[in-house]
């Protein structure tokens, strides 16, 4: 199954909700037989939501990136080849014609800490299949793929309890 026309979506922002509205998208197209493929850049860790994705028929997720901090202005060597491998596997993903839909989620950071090339990713953009929908989220989406994309959300903090201290909770934000 796969749309008429797809779209490509940003969800960016500095509030939290990216990666769960871009989840809860998936679960959705999932539900309606489509076929969707994540890439996770920039995240070794075992979320939960890895856990969960298992279970859902049609739904497959990569982890591209470590458990570790990646610094924005001296990155080390392998957190630019994690991220160019996760880019690969982009490639390979949004051409394959294998997905109904790409998410490709904290690629915008990754383009923001120049671990990835915004050129490179509108490249993959322009020649995406025209029924695939390509969905990309991160904090500091690159204006020029605001630019380009079809439906942009930005997720804005007004309030968040982590400021009063609360640590990320498994099963919430992890």
């Amino acid at each position: 199954m796969s749309y008429k026309r797809g779209y490509v979506q940003v969800y960016t922002g500095n509030g939290k909700g990216k990666t769960t509205c871009s989840l809860g998208l998936a679960l959705r197209a999932t539900g309606d037989g489509n076929k969707v493929h994540i890439i996770q850049f920039m995240k070794g860790r075992r979320y939960s939501e890895i856990d969960a994705i298992e279970f859902v028929p049609g739904m497959t997720i990569v982890q591209c990136g470590r458990d570790e901090f990646v610094s924005k202005e001296d990155p080390e060597q392998i957190d630019i080849d994690l991220a160019m491998d996760g880019f690969e596997k982009a490639k390979e993903a949004v051409l394959s014609g294998d997905h109904d839909m790409v998410i490709l989620d904290e690629i915008n950071v990754a383009m923001d800490y120049n671990l990835i090339d915004v050129d490179e990713v509108i490249d993959l953009i322009s020649r995406k299949p025209s029924t695939l929908e390509l969905v990309l989220t991160g904090r500091y989406a690159p204006q020029r793929i605001i630019d380009i994309a079809d439906l942009v959300t930005e997720m804005k903090e007004i309030k968040h309890f982590y400021r009063k201290g609360v640590e990320a909770r498994k099963g919430i934000e992890f």
